[in-house]
Parts: structure tokens; sequence; C-alpha cells
């Protein structure tokens, strides 16, 4: 039975119990206790989140726990001196310590990220780029593993990160019982962007999202401007121009982008070989998808590939 503890804090974000619940559903899955859970603090007692929960917790202890993982907050953390000595040795007699969200800030300032590469909330990542210079911080990356140190982006990437904990301690397929049981695709990859083009695009009309929503679908054909409005229900006049007033960007230009997004999660996959992806997504060959893949990332697409494998075979 491997022993998990989750480091609580005034003001955490309840996102991370969360995340602590794929271990409550591995144990299920495997019809034993795989993982036993405690919720530490500082002070111990009752500690309310953000919103208002509050959680019965054991004071500061022993730190000879299998994983350690520290909870997240609304905004920047700022720990205790307390909770920054309980981190440093749960570092030395633990097999891993992780950060959910801005509790990787709680690891920063203990000077453990230094020299590491390490992610977090996308909102929060230039700000820990500026105060910790020492951080090799990649802030477009769900989860990074950087030896026995794990970090993750926000909110939800917090189950991602601990979906690929279970897959490591118990396999692939306990992890995507555990995955189907919380709803959610089988766990993103480590590297993959903690952004999402039809986000981004934000698109204001029922029309235009019905466009966009059309091309997602329909990746792998040419889709011409023509499809796209007759998706819209618009001439292909009508619809370029609310198009580019809506999304900033002209239908090529955002096609593109959802064609780089998709190919991106499949390389990360590991699943295909570049020329199929490439078709997959309608790029037609490689070349054409290795030109947009510098365009938008400054890299090709081998390269996305073997980062994504350095973050979750690290």
């Amino acid at each position: 039975m491997q022993r998990i503890a989750l480091l609580l804090y005034p003001g955490f974000q309840v996102m991370a119990l969360a995340a602590i619940s794929v271990f409550e559903f591995a144990n299920l899955a495997v019809g034993e206790t795989a993982y036993e859970v405690s919720f530490l603090s500082e002070t111990g007692g009752p500690i309310r989140s953000s919103a208002g929960l509050v959680v019965e917790t054991t004071p500061f202890h022993d730190p000879t726990f299998d994983t350690v993982l520290v909870a997240g907050g609304p905004g920047v953390v700022i720990p205790s001196e307390g909770l920054q000595a309980f981190v440093q040795q749960a570092l030395a007699s633990s097999r891993r310590l992780a950060a959910i969200c801005t509790g990787a800030f709680v690891l920063a300032e203990a000077d453990i990220l230094n020299g590491r590469r390490a992610t977090t909330h996308w909102a929060a990542a230039r700000n820990m780029k500026t105060r910790f210079p020492k951080i090799k911080v990649e802030e477009d990356r769900i989860f990074i593993v950087d030896g026995s140190v794990w970090t993750s982006a926000g909110m939800t990437a917090g189950i991602d990160l601990t979906l690929a904990m279970v897959e490591n301690d118990l396999g692939p397929d306990v992890a995507r019982d555990v995955a189907r049981n919380h709803v959610v695709y089988h766990r993103r990859a480590g590297g993959q962007s903690q952004f999402s083009t039809l986000l981004e695009l934000d698109a204001k009309s029922d029309r235009i999202q019905n466009a966009l929503d059309y091309a997602k679908r329909n990746l792998q054909t040419p889709l011409s401007v023509e499809q796209l409005a007759e998706a819209a229900n618009l001439s292909p006049r009508q619809f370029s121009r609310a198009f580019s007033a809506e999304t900033g960007q002209s239908p090529a230009k955002a096609i593109e982008s959802l064609r780089v997004e998709a190919a991106r999660l499949l390389m990360e996959q590991g699943r295909h070989s570049i020329d199929v992806i490439a078709r997959e997504t309608g790029f037609a060959d490689r070349e054409r998808m290795r030109r947009a893949f510098l365009r938008a990332f400054g890299q090709p697409p081998q390269a996305m590939r073997r980062n994504a494998r350095a973050s979750t075979e690290a």
C-alpha cells in the first residue's frame, strides 16, 4: 500500500481534491487499498479552502510518504517557513514530490525546482519565470516530470497528473478505468498544450461556432471557405467577413491552427507515424505539417514528440 499526502493551507483551491479522488477510484478499480490518502497541514485541524469548504487535517509530522502533493491556490501561493521545511524533508524521504497548479510556488520558494523543468497554471507562469530564473519554466505544458518532482498546470490538469501516477504504479488498464469513472479522456500527455484553439478563437455567434465545430470534425478534408460558409448558413463573402470580425483571424489561418492542435495531440500520443498524422489532420504530407509546426511552435513535429516522451518517461 502506498501512502499519499495532500498538503493543504488556508485558501487552497478545491480542485486539488478532484486530483486526489483518482487514488480513491484506483482502489475501487483494483479491489483493494492500493493507496491510503492523508490530508496534512502545518497546524492540523480544519483548513478552509478559497471556496469555503473545510477539510479536517492532521499536522505535519513524519514526511516519509510514498507521494507528497501540494495543493494549488486561486493565486500565487506564499508558503510559510514550516510548509517550505516540510516539502524539503519530503523531497529527501518520499518517492515523489508533486505540486498541483500554483502549488509549484511552494516548491519554488523552497528551492526545490532550481535547475529543474516545471510548469504551473498558465496565468502564473510568467510570474514564476521572473521571480525564479533558475527554474526551467515551461508554461505550455499539462504536467512535467523531472526526476522525483512532478508539477502540473491548473485546475483539471491535476487529474492528468495523478492519472499518470496511477498508470506508472498500477498500469494503463487501471488508469483507463479510473479515467472512465471520472468521465475524462484517458489522461492527456504531459506535453500537451494548456491552451485550446477553439477557446482562443472565441467565436461570438452560433453560426461561426457551427462552422468551427464542422471544421474540427472534418479536418482530414480540404475544408474550403464555401464548405464552412454552408455550415454557418452564410454566403462565402458574408462568412469570411463575419469570421474575421469575430475571431481576428482568416478562415485559412484558423483551420491551420486547428490542424496543428490535432496533429500535436496525435504526435504526443505516439501511436501513429508522422505521415499518417499529416494525412489524418488534413495537411496531406509531412512537409506541409512541418512548416505549420515551425510557424506555430518554432520547432518541427519530431521535436514535439521527443519532448512529450521526455515529459512522461522522465
